[in-house]
């Protein structure tokens, strides 16, 4: 919480104060006493059992009183609001791996149908580019708000030998980078909370792999380090499990090769650019994941002031503060 008017929030002096003030009320002695009171009568005659409700109204009045002083200050709360406008880069694994049949069908028709929802969901100002990478990272779809070119490129990527996770990170990153802010760099802010002061709107990438890497110029840290160096977080997804296998030649050269994912590689990443890491060992793992990205992409924390919130709250208990002394004491705290 913040306070446009901080200083107002020395009012809240007032609580104790006043609080001091009626117990020093209350203990004062009656002005007049009677001087040999019958204290046998007089005690079948004092109702002792409502004495807590004397203090129930001055209760309600100090707590009125302590709100309404907050409410001065002019409080504003965070709330989550939609982001309108935003950049994703999809960088895809189109690897060989990517046939297995551990996430079935396949893990790219996994990955393919998981993708198709995912862009359904996004805003639709949201501009979604794509990077497929095998032994080299290509631009298959530039940031664009044309969902149908998006879709088009998912629907022909074909998987082949290689996997360049590295070049893949930092190709992504330039069109991230490129797409935001084709001038200037940006410094290195999560994707909720872009850097302070930009009038660019955030932009992330989304990469999902399922091995680890056999191609490419660059390590995947260095990669990410280009990546963090352009102010571009890296969503990483790791898909497939380790029991995945491809099957490679026919006969007597048929081959089995195990294919798991590398899932310390991604999480590296990802930490290493302020993004975050997923695991997706199945189809439906792999669409909460996508969905769970959807959410955090879409939504931006922002603020809202709060101020007629605590006046109403505030004025609702001195009323309450108010009927409560009337009827039980006939008077007004």
């Amino acid at each position: 919480m913040r306070f446009e008017w901080p200083l107002a929030l020395l009012f809240l002096l007032l609580v104790p104060l006043a609080l001091a003030g009626y117990v020093i009320a209350q203990r004062r002695p009656p002005r007049y006493a009677l001087a040999f009171p019958n204290l046998e009568v007089l005690a079948t005659v004092v109702d002792r059992s409502g004495a807590w409700r004397r203090w129930v109204p001055p209760a309600l009045f100090l707590i009125a009183l302590a709100v309404l002083a907050v409410a001065l200050a002019r409080p504003h709360v965070a709330v989550m609001t939609e982001r309108e406008q935003a950049t994703v880069v999809l960088a895809i694994d189109s690897s060989g791996s990517m046939m297995a049949d551990d996430v079935p069908p396949n893990r790219l028709a996994a990955a393919q149908a998981a993708i198709r929802t995912f862009l359904d969901e996004l805003p639709p100002k949201f501009r979604v580019g794509m990077v497929a990478f095998a032994a080299e990272a290509q631009v298959v779809a530039p940031a664009t708000t044309d969902r149908e070119l998006v879709r088009s490129s998912l629907d022909f990527l074909v998987p082949s030998r290689g996997t360049a996770i590295g070049d893949a990170v930092a190709r992504a990153a330039q069109v991230a980078h490129d797409a935001v802010r084709p001038q200037g760099e940006r410094t290195l802010a999560s994707f909720a909370a872009p850097a302070p002061g930009s009038d660019a709107p955030p932009a992330a990438i989304l990469l999902l792999s399922d091995g680890f890497q056999t191609e490419g110029v660059l390590q995947p840290l260095d990669g990410a380090a280009e990546a963090r160096a352009l102010g571009i977080p890296v969503y990483t997804i790791a898909l497939g499990t380790d029991e995945g296998i491809v099957e490679f030649g026919f006969g007597l050269e048929r081959r089995e090769i195990p294919v798991p994912p590398d899932r310390e590689t991604l999480r590296q990443i990802a930490a290493e650019t302020n993004g975050r890491y997923f695991d997706a060992p199945t189809a439906m793992a792999l669409k909460a994941a996508y969905e769970e990205l959807g959410s955090l992409l879409s939504e931006d924390e922002g603020e809202a002031e709060a101020t007629f919130a605590f006046l109403g709250v505030g004025a609702a208990l001195a009323l309450a503060a108010a009927a409560l002394s009337a009827l039980w004491f006939s008077r007004i705290p």
